[in-house]
This record gives structure tokens, C-alpha cells and sequence, in this order.
């Protein structure tokens, strides 16, 4: 039997299953997927996990079943290219002839003194959980620091103002507008839920160090008792030392069909991989679209296209809190309720499209 491995259980290995199963893949093929967790976790749920207005099972899928698939649940120590093998901690050796790397990301601290050790993270479950213990074990009139105004930082930022309305909350942004890249009615709309909801968003923030109950803004210190740390990714330890060339933020290469450049063999996909888009959930899931059509071809020995269309992401969704929320798509701005809904909507029909 051959081996085709795929590690990390995210966005893009999901979609991967959900095109080869149940019978889009060869008779002779295994797949192997690799995780340390024993479920896939809905990460663009994990503010609301944090801030402790969703419970740990709802942002949990079932991996699919099937004969051929064989689930493997450890920490990855090493990817060996030249032995086409993949290691484990507890010694477990995982050979393979195709391989998919979707093993995601974790914060990028930009070299800031003390942000590594003392802040809170939302890149994985478990960090998410404790983020919730520390979150919502905080007395009352408590000031929480969260750094970094993107898509999770205002998502979490506005959670947890309404899972706990007694907390002090500051929003710091390096921009001098919320989102700046987008809309000014956009922007304009987040800053005025925030103003309504005492949430305080510091503009054009530097912080250059942080310590037990500190926060340095340029040079403002400033006291807090929390620190959630939303202030940009980089690819796991792993994938930024594995031998490959990579990109000036350790992301391996890869050529149109999401293969290292110097190995047909080897995939990466999602955070992992190198993108002038910005990294998200529908990009991991359209980079998987095609390294399943690309491996489905190279099986049945058919040539590959000679250009692979371009991806184009058709937008983003944010909330803010339960009731409202916001969508961008097509240039095309939409505020409110119904944003919401919607995209209430797209996280249920997308775990109802994989769940077992």
C-alpha cells in the first residue's frame, strides 16, 4: 500500500478528505492523517471559545471514518525529506510517498521582549482554553490588553465585552483606523460598536515590551491584568525549520500546484504555505481544491494543467459579539443582524458538510 500523509487535521486537509473520500482515491492508497488532537477544531470559533460565550464542544468536528483512513494522534517531531518519513514524539515513525503539510500556525511575537511569555494566545484549542480560564477567573473592574486589531481582535475583543461586561477592555492598533485596508464605513461602523460598547481602541500603537502586569505603548506603560496576543502568525516551529526553501516569513515555497518547488511529492497547504493572500480558512480550503485535483490527476497518470487558475477569496465575515456582525464581499459591504446571520449561517452549514 502507498502512503498518503497528511498532517494537521485543519481547514485544508479537511477539504482534502471531503474530495478523496469515499472513493476518489486509489485502491492501493492509504491515507494517514496526523493530529495531535482526536478532532478538528473550528479555529475562526476560538475568540468565542476564549471569551467563554461557546462551549468547548461546538467548536469540535468529528474526523470523518473510513477503511483507509488511518488517524494518528501525536506531537510531530521532524518531516526527513531524504527518508520520506515523518517522526513522532514517542518514536512512532510514519513512512510516506505523498505528503500534505497543513500543520497551521502560531503567534508571531515580532521579537517583542515578554510578549512570548506573558500573554495569552486563541492559535490553538488548548492555548484557547486557558485563555478562557485566565479570561473569565479575572475579578471584577479587571483591564484586559489585546493586541492586534485584525479579524481576531475585534472579534475577541468585542466577545468578551459582552461575556463580561464588568471588564476594562483595550483594543491596540497599529493602524491608525480599524481595518484600514477596507472601507472607511467599515471601519467606521466596528469603531462605533466598540465607542457604544466601552470598548477602547488605542490607534497607532507600538508596543515595544511587555511585563507581568505591563504593557508598554511606545513608551506608556500601562497596568493590566490580562494580555491577549492577536498581533499577527507565523508557521509552527516545525515547518519554519524544516529543510526547504522558504519565504521571509519561513513559509516553504511552493509552485502552482502547492508542491515545494524542489519536491512534487510534498504539499503544504493553509498558514504553512507561501501566499501573497492573507492567510484565512477559505484560503487553506481553495489551496486544497487543488492539491486534491492535482493528486487526482497525477494518479491516474493524466498531465497536469499547464496553469492552474488563480485563487480569488471572495471576502471575509467578522462579528461582533452574538447580534451583530460584519461581511466584505465583492466590495461590497454589509453591517448588522443580517451580517451576522450570516455568517452564523456559513459556520452551521459548514459543520453540517462535515460532520459524521
Amino acid at each position: 500500500m502507498k502512503n498518503l500523509v497528511l498532517l494537521g487535521g485543519g481547514y485544508g486537509n479537511m477539504r482534502i478528505l471531503l474530495r478523496l473520500l469515499p472513493n476518489q482515491f486509489p485502491e492501493d492508497t492509504k491515507i494517514i492523517l496526523v493530529d495531535r488532537n482526536p478532532f478538528h477544531s473550528l479555529k475562526t470559533e476560538f475568540y468565542a471559545l476564549a471569551a467563554g460565550t461557546t462551549t468547548d464542544k461546538k467548536v469540535r468536528v468529528d474526523f470523518p471514518e473510513h477503511p483507509r483512513l488511518e488517524k494518528v494522534y501525536g506531537e510531530i517531531t521532524k518531516i526527513d525529506r531524504k527518508e520520506k518519513k515523518v517522526y513522532l514524539q514517542d518514536g512512532r515513525e510514519i513512512p510516506y510517498d505523498d505528503l500534505v503539510i497543513g500543520l497551521g500556525c502560531e503567534d508571531d511575537y515580532h521579537n517583542v521582549p515578554g510578549a512570548a511569555e506573558h500573554t495569552l494566545s486563541i492559535q490553538t484549542i488548548a492555548n484557547s482554553r486557558k485563555t478562557f480560564e485566565t479570561l473569565c477567573g479575572l475579578p471584577a473592574g479587571s483591564v484586559v490588553a489585546i493586541v492586534g486589531a485584525g479579524l481576531s481582535g475585534i472579534e475577541i475583543a468585542s466577545e468578551l465585552r459582552e461575556s463580561r461586561k464588568d471588564l476594562i477592555i483595550k483594543l491596540f492598533d497599529r493602524s491608525p483606523r480599524i481595518l484600514r485596508s477596507f472601507p472607511e464605513k467599515l471601519s467606521r461602523y466596528i469603531q462605533e460598536w466598540f465607542e457604544k460598547n466601552n470598548v477602547e481602541v488605542i490607534p497607532e500603537s507600538n508596543i515595544t515590551k511587555v511585563e507581568p502586569g505591563k504593557i508598554y505603548n511606545h513608551d506608556e506603560v500601562i497596568e493590566v491584568d490580562a494580555i491577549v496576543w492577536t498581533a499577527g502568525v507565523q508557521p509552527v516551529k516545525i515547518v519554519r525549520e524544516m529543510d526547504a526553501q522558504k519565504d521571509n516569513k519561513g513559509r516553504p515555497l511552493v509552485n502552482q500546484y502547492f508542491q515545494l518547488v524542489d519536491d512534487e511529492h510534498v504539499y503544504v497547504v493553509g498558514d504553512c504555505a507561501s501566499s501573497d493572500l492573507p492567510a484565512s480558512a477559505q484560503l487553506a480550503e481553495e489551496q486544497a481544491e487543488r492539491i486534491a485535483q492535482v493528486l487526482k490527476l497525477r494518479w491516474k497518470g493524466e498531465k497536469l494543467p499547464e496553469k492552474m487558475p488563480p485563487i480569488k477569496l471572495k471576502g471575509f465575515m467578522g462579528s461582533l459579539g452574538k447580534k451583530q456582525g460584519f461581511v466584505y464581499i465583492a466590495d461590497k459591504t454589509m453591517t448588522g443582524r443580517i451580517a451576522r446571520l450570516l455568517k452564523s449561517g456559513l459556520l452551521w452549514m459548514y459543520k453540517r458538510q462535515n460532520d459524521n
